[in-house]
């Protein structure tokens, strides 16, 4: 209908009731001490009609704002194009005692085989089935969560580690780390700096629509959530595999790129750079672990 039209009047069957048509009494409007009466009607039901256009506009619109965001999706690690590098501290303290940094501070055990109090909570053990050979261990409330065998070679400049992470699901994380000896020392004690990873194990990442205008991450392998908004807040992670204290904010760069600050009780363990190809069909994750120089760098492929 153009604007001027007269509007017909809505059908006796109960189809859709149209806006009254004006009646004609120029000279009976009258004015109350509630304003101005029988004349506004008509204005009354367009406006009405106005706003209610408007509200299913701006409900389709959020909604498909959500729906369209282009990291929405369940995305699988491409090893071949993806590195890991690590880096770790062993430290001969004397005697059998020996302190390991894994990059969250040193630990301090004797290499026997028991259980002793290490990081976060957990218990750390350490027990040399040879010369060549440390089995590493750590557990937390009785349940083991990882299990390192770390083979030295002949030469002692590199060592093999056949990482094995237990998830609370009953799931296996399988990994393989060649490392290089970057500092003098013997044995097992140096500083050691990755120089090959190898992920045995699918490892995916989930991102759904949070709340309408945020975004959730899962890591299901690792059963840890992400629950983050666009608002520059800190928000708690989630999971049972969690560590206390662990929180997340994330911005937004740009239509294509992200990045989330992780924190630990508050103080900046990591960013994440999140990018996403120009088709829309990978997915390139680069962690800067504060203290160290090399990143990880995760390649993903949209499922």
């Amino acid at each position: 209908m153009f604007w001027g039209e007269t509007r017909k009047a809505g059908p006796s069957n109960g189809g859709t009731k149209e806006c009254p048509e004006e009646p004609d009494w120029a000279g009976a409007v009258r004015k109350t001490a509630i304003g101005v009466l029988p004349r506004r009607a008509k204005e009354v039901c367009v406006f009405k009609r106005i706003l209610e256009t408007l509200t299913a506009v701006c409900l389709a619109t959020s909604m498909a704002l959500a729906a369209e965001s282009p990291f929405i999706g369940e995305w699988k690690l491409d090893p071949s194009k993806t590195r890991l590098p690590d880096e770790m501290k062993v430290q001969n303290r004397g005697g059998n005692k020996y302190a390991f940094d894994f990059g969250v501070g040193a630990e301090t055990i004797v290499v026997d085989g028991s259980d002793q109090p290490g990081y976060g909570g957990t218990l750390l053990s350490a027990k040399a089935e040879a010369p060549d050979t440390w089995i590493v261990e750590r557990k937390k409330d009785g349940r083991l969560l990882l299990k390192a065998t770390w083979k030295l070679s002949k030469d002692g400049t590199t060592l093999t580690d056949y990482y094995r992470e237990f998830e609370s699901d009953g799931s296996t994380l399988s990994m393989d780390y060649v490392y290089q000896r970057s500092s003098a020392g013997s044995g097992f004690a140096a500083d050691w700096q990755s120089i090959k990873e190898t992920m045995n194990s699918p490892f995916l990442i989930q991102v759904k629509e949070f709340q309408g205008d945020g975004l959730s991450f899962t890591t299901p392998s690792e059963q840890k959530t992400k629950n983050l908004k666009f608002d520059g807040k800190d928000y708690p992670n989630e999971g049972p595999s969690v560590d206390r204290g662990a929180s997340s904010s994330i911005r937004r760069v740009d239509e294509r790129n992200l990045v989330i600050t992780d924190r630990a009780d508050g103080k900046v363990t990591d960013t994440e750079e999140i990018g996403l190809s120009d088709d829309l069909k990978n997915l390139t994750i680069t962690v800067r672990i504060a203290g160290r120089e090399k990143p990880n760098v995760m390649v993903f492929e949209r499922r």
